[in-house]
């Protein structure tokens, strides 16, 4: 996993948010998203990789990450807001950031710093149209998008965007000799690859992909069969030589 330090940014808790103003439940992110369900496993998957690779699963404090909550934008009307699949800062106070429920740059100091969007039937044309302008205008350095379809809903199977002069310019997409589509996040510092519909991290100091939940899961599996082969056999054995000691 990265050792990636960096230096946190104070968070700005100016006076109490006015819950009772808002238009929506802080806590109901997916319910506004009618076919969440279709976009749930993948962004599981690029959830449990970068919690892996960047915060220790969850216990780094100068790391925030989160799926499907509210970033609210403009500080005079907290319910002007967006909700991305996937988001990532660096540098700033996950632990105070929570109790908010809302991720408010203003008080952060930043905006995050890295956003994902997951293609969906009723979400992948705002995906493309509508929220680049939206991460643009809050500052987020990268905007990538992903489409398990292919392109169904994008237009194309996978996208990223670096923030250069207030727009989008797209990062180069290639596809690598093991013929998978990948393209680099410097913000990462991966890269993030369309494999057949599923997302991967690959990283290029090492030149291997980061482990799915999959390869973990079986990994853990035969590793729990053969410790459990193991004693079983240390058990036969005890048991043998109590046999042949006389009675």
């Amino acid at each position: 996993m990265t050792t990636r330090a960096v230096k946190m940014l104070p968070y700005n808790r100016d006076g109490e948010i006015d819950y009772a103003s808002l238009e929506f439940d802080p806590d109901e992110a997916r319910a506004e998203k009618p076919d969440a369900m279709d976009q749930h496993p993948q962004q599981r998957e690029v959830m449990n990789l970068l919690s892996s690779w960047f915060t220790d699963f969850d216990q780094r404090p100068d790391v925030f990450l989160d799926y499907d909550s509210f970033i609210c934008y403009d500080q005079a009307n907290l319910n002007v807001r967006v909700s991305p699949d996937v988001y990532i800062a660096f540098g700033v106070d996950s632990r105070a950031i929570r109790p908010d429920r809302l991720y408010l740059p203003w008080r952060v100091g930043k905006p995050p710093d890295w956003v994902l969007e997951i293609a969906s039937p009723t979400t992948g044309r705002e995906d493309v149209d509508h929220k680049p302008g939206i991460y643009a205008s809050i500052g987020v350095p990268e905007y990538w998008r992903f489409d398990p379809s292919g392109g169904r809903y994008h237009g194309e199977p996978l996208y990223g965007g670096i923030l250069t002069g207030g727009e989008y310019q797209p990062v180069e997409l290639a596809t690598g000799p093991d013929g998978i589509l990948k393209g680099y996040s410097p913000v990462l510092g991966l890269s993030l690859a369309w494999d057949e519909g599923w997302p991967r991290f690959y990283d290029p100091s090492t030149g291997r992909y980061l482990e799915t939940s999959q390869e973990v899961w079986v990994a853990r599996h035969e590793a729990e069969t053969r410790a459990a082969e193991a004693e079983a056999e240390v058990q036969r054995l005890r048991e043998q030589l109590r046999r042949q000691q006389p009675g």
